[in-house]
């Protein structure tokens, strides 16, 4: 294509020569035609190729509609045109559909996008993060080709590969809190345990993530839905209305150490929610919430409570015990 973009004059568009021209660079013996349809069609091409492509295209699809069975250097060069022309279609195709939320679409293209290119950056985060854009809409059915697809864009991001462009993301480091965000988002509800490590994990970049009250109340509803949920009923099935002995005292205090992060992680969500009055129902249950846990470790007392919330962001971010 570039050979004849070089070559090719406006002098030397004549329409009984286009084929002519444009197979002596093709290093084929020359041709003429006389068939002013093919010359027509094919001119519509060629005029169009670099500044109005929708038009080309639908011209080189005509005449490969008409004229495939030629199989000539025209036929294969408009062939590949077509084939790098869908291939751009898609890629700039994708952000738009995601962002109006037609999951669907967009989980088609993304997946025609990485047939071809199966490495190729920019589709794997948009389709990861897409999922959780999708899952939060009550649409999980993409969450386990979203995971897939977020999960190998963190290991990519991870060897230092860059996409072609970070938009919608502001770098590399908020674009793995977005991704480790939708992983622990998309593994909630079946993996909390695994959903807990990907939310620390997401707080621990300098992005908006981190200023999220959302990424903390999920975190504290991965603490209480995992280990928390796994512990305390174990610990009741064992020891629950026996005498205290030093492992059912030391079972207890695992018990308790997850209670802690979720009392921590509650408090971080109501610290982070601010005053804004479009979050002040989730703050009320939040706290409400958070009082039960903090009364069982505090002696049935919410003392301390409030001042513990207003410091909860000067603290370290604990570990996952």
């Amino acid at each position: 294509m570039n050979i004849i973009n070089k070559r090719l004059t406006a002098g030397a568009l004549a329409l009984l020569s286009i084929f002519i021209v444009a197979s002596r660079y093709q290093v084929v013996t020359a041709q003429e035609t006389d068939d002013p349809v093919k010359i027509q069609i094919y001119k519509k091409f060629y005029d169009n190729r670099e500044n109005n492509k929708p038009v080309a295209y639908q011209a080189a699809r005509d005449y490969l509609a008409k004229y495939t069975k030629d199989k000539d250097q025209y036929v294969d060069y408009l062939q590949k045109w077509i084939l790098f022309y869908e291939r751009d279609d898609r890629k700039k195709q994708l952000p738009g559909l995601i962002n109006d939320k037609k999951f669907t679409e967009a989980f088609s293209v993304g997946q025609k996008i990485l047939a071809d290119e199966p490495d190729y950056l920019r589709a794997q985060i948009d389709l990861g993060y897409a999922g959780y854009l999708a899952a939060s809409s009550k649409n999980e059915s993409f969450n386990a080709e979203a995971l897939t697809y977020a999960r190998k864009a963190i290991q990519a991001l991870d060897a230092g590969k860059t996409p072609t462009e970070w938009v919608p993301f502001k770098g590399k480091d908020d674009t793995l809190a977005y991704l480790h965000y939708a992983v622990g988002y998309l593994t909630l509800k079946t993996a909390p345990d695994q959903a807990i490590d990907s939310f620390l994990k997401a707080a621990q970049y300098d992005s908006d993530i981190k200023k999220t009250a959302s990424t903390y109340y999920f975190l504290a509803v991965a603490y209480e839905s995992g280990p928390y949920k796994t512990q305390s009923a174990a610990y009741q099935a064992t020891y629950g209305g026996k005498t205290e002995t030093p492992e059912s005292k030391a079972a207890l205090e695992k018990v308790n150490v997850v209670i802690d992060r979720m009392i921590d992680a509650y408090a971080r969500a109501i610290a982070t929610s601010g005053t804004d009055p479009k979050t002040a129902q989730q703050r009320n249950e939040w706290m409400e919430h958070v009082k039960g846990f903090y009364k069982f470790r505090h002696n049935d007392s919410e003392a301390g409570l409030t001042e513990y919330i207003a410091a909860a962001l000067s603290r370290p971010l604990p570990p996952k015990p």
